[in-house]
């Protein structure tokens, strides 16, 4: 279990959404590329980053700024936002990007997101984003109609070895994470998962260690931006 600091990027800013909403921004840092390098100075090893333009859009809209944070630091990226087509994962991986997060592509292009597993395989992860057990696409904006479980069995039919769940009313409200519910998951995913939404404090990691057997990665920002996290030790407690 290892944990993913998030950089969430919204008009060249590193900023954190309440619940998805894009009206409800905080903005933490000018510069995505040097929060980034923050978070590797303090021990981090992976990033989450997301471009939020990208997934309100369907295109790219900050890909300048994930290369500088490829190239400026040792950080393995995980990126997600507006990946919608073969080019835009190539531009990834030839950036140097480890993790390349698909989402509504998952569910308005599902030929595509065959086409990128069978190619790229273990660079690819489903990003899964529920409320109410429902998908939300289009920077959660739009309900797919779909469970999301239906849809965790679907990808992990697919191919796909690696999967990021948020759970929306959670995410950036700091109310403490649902441990229990990404045990369930990993068992739907038959592999171990990316807990995202939620994380409050260390009491949340150690939930989540509980069934650490079930989980891959946790990604937290609010928690850490605001101080209530502490990076530090919670980066040795995941590794440990």
């Amino acid at each position: 279990m290892y944990l993913l600091p998030a950089v969430d990027i919204l008009d060249g800013k590193a900023v954190r959404l309440a619940k998805g909403d894009y009206a409800k921004v905080t903005v933490y840092n000018d510069s995505p590329v040097d929060q980034a390098k923050e978070f590797e100075q303090a021990g981090a090893t992976w990033i989450h980053v997301v471009d939020l333009n990208g997934a309100k859009s369907g295109k790219q809209e900050n890909l300048k700024l994930i290369e500088q944070i490829a190239a400026q630091t040792s950080l393995k990226v995980e990126n997600g936002g507006g990946i919608r087509d073969m080019a835009a994962v190539r531009r990834l991986y030839d950036s140097g990007v480890s993790r390349v997060v698909l989402g509504s592509a998952l569910v308005v292009d599902k030929a595509f997101a065959e086409e990128a597993i069978a190619k790229f395989g273990d660079l690819l992860c489903a990003g899964i984003d529920a409320k109410g057990g429902e998908v939300a696409i289009q920077g959660w904006r739009e309900g797919a109609g779909v469970p999301a479980e239906e849809l965790i069995a679907e990808v992990a039919d697919l191919g796909f070895r690696h999967l990021v769940y948020t759970d929306i009313a959670r995410d950036g409200m700091q109310t403490g994470i649902d441990a229990a519910a990404y045990e369930r998951i990993a068992k739907v995913f038959r592999n171990p998962v990316t807990a995202s939404g939620g994380v409050t404090n260390m009491d949340d990691l150690r939930n989540l260690a509980h069934v650490a057997a079930s989980i891959e990665g946790v990604i937290t920002g609010r928690a850490i931006y605001e101080g209530s996290l502490p990076l530090t030790e919670a980066l040795a407690f995941c590794r440990a």
